[in-house]
């Protein structure tokens, strides 16, 4: 039996969980997270000198909170794992360096992972043991489609956004339509009383020419603006729940059309929904219909999960450590275009 502390820090939550592991089976202890989102709300999105202050402030209390919650001692913890990128390069700093301080501090292995790849791990915590399977992220920051043959292994990109990720459009829309900082719950929200069919908004990279599992959501931004300028213009009011829901199903159909797509060319029988953007409604009935339509399993994390959390950081690296997989140096640099290829960063020399 073995427990592993994880620590996240690339955006603007900072994330402390407390995962178990006992023959093989992991056990989620403890998820306590602080989240600096109101001081981001009156900007209408994250400034990231602001998130490095607030990662500083919470980071102490928020590793008691998590320890107390678990019910261990420092002295029970058998490794420390942490974001280490992607992400803000000032808050990966924050979260890097307290790690470090609390491994050499306890005497234990240091795992410094990807954010990405913690977001595959940390399914494992509700369902169990994941098969191969193709990955879907979708975040403020990332819009993924990724081949997983292994938790903590190597995985093959397949896709990526090229401009907008799923969640910043979410924000951004959320903004021109006077909905709050985050935008993604409040589009949600709005759009459950809307009309999806209402406005015929755009699906990026979906013509036969185009990279079939890459994508794009700068021109499906610029519709809707485009649009509500234009019922401003006209003096007709904004009908924001038929906005809000068109263009959420705009997002929708593109992504998990490609992420199907993308699994049944590689011979997938099992599709995972991760990141932050997961936690839509209509993102996971659509999965939910198409994955039915064509036999495929879909797994998604309860919402909680989703979101960036210590939780996904502890998953993995007690994957790795139960894996034999050699720590990462104490010289361990924060990276904020740490490729997804690279799950386990800075290993030490031998």
């Amino acid at each position: 039996m073995v427990i592993v502390l994880g620590i996240e820090t690339s955006c603007d939550e900072t994330g402390v969980g407390v995962v178990r592991t006992d023959g093989g089976t992991a056990t989620l202890l403890a998820d306590a997270v602080a989240s600096s989102v109101d001081e981001h709300a009156r900007f209408g999105g994250v400034v990231p000198e602001v998130a490095s202050r607030a990662h500083l402030q919470a980071m102490v209390p928020t590793v008691h909170r998590a320890l107390a919650t678990a019910g261990v001692a420092a002295r029970d913890v058998d490794a420390v794992a942490v974001t280490a990128g992607p992400g803000l390069t000032g808050a990966l700093l924050v979260g890097v360096a307290a790690a470090k301080a609390y491994a050499a501090a306890w005497d234990v292995p240091l795992y410094g992972v990807n954010h990405l790849a913690a977001h595959v791990a940390v399914d494992t915590l509700q369902h169990g043991p994941l098969p191969p399977c193709l990955a879907l992220l979708v975040s403020g920051g990332h819009s993924s489609l990724l081949d997983v043959p292994d938790v903590g292994g190597p995985v093959t990109p397949l896709g990526a956004t090229i401009d907008d990720a799923a969640g910043e459009a979410f924000d951004k829309i959320a903004r021109l339509l006077g909905l709050p900082f985050p935008g993604g719950p409040h589009v949600d929200r709005v759009a459950r009383d809307g009309d999806p069919r209402a406005v015929a908004f755009p699906r990026g990279l979906t013509g036969p020419r185009d990279a079939p599992f890459d994508f794009s959501f700068s021109g499906l931004k610029t519709a809707v603006a485009r649009h509500v300028e234009a019922l401003e213009r006209a003096g007709t009011p904004i009908p924001v729940a038929d906005v809000a829901a068109s263009f959420q199903e705009a997002v929708a159909d593109v992504l998990t059309a490609k992420a199907v797509r993308a699994a049944r060319e590689r011979g997938m029988e099992t599709l995972l929904l991760g990141g932050g953007v997961a936690a839509n409604s209509r993102l996971r009935a659509m999965a939910q219909e198409r994955c039915d339509a064509v036999g495929i399993a879909l797994r998604v994390p309860r919402p909680g999960l989703c979101t960036d959390n210590g939780a996904m950081v502890a998953a993995l690296g007690a994957h790795l450590l139960a894996a034999g997989a050699t720590p990462s140096a104490f010289d361990l640099p924060a990276d904020s275009s740490l490729p997804v290829t690279e799950v386990l960063v800075g290993p030490v020399r031998s």
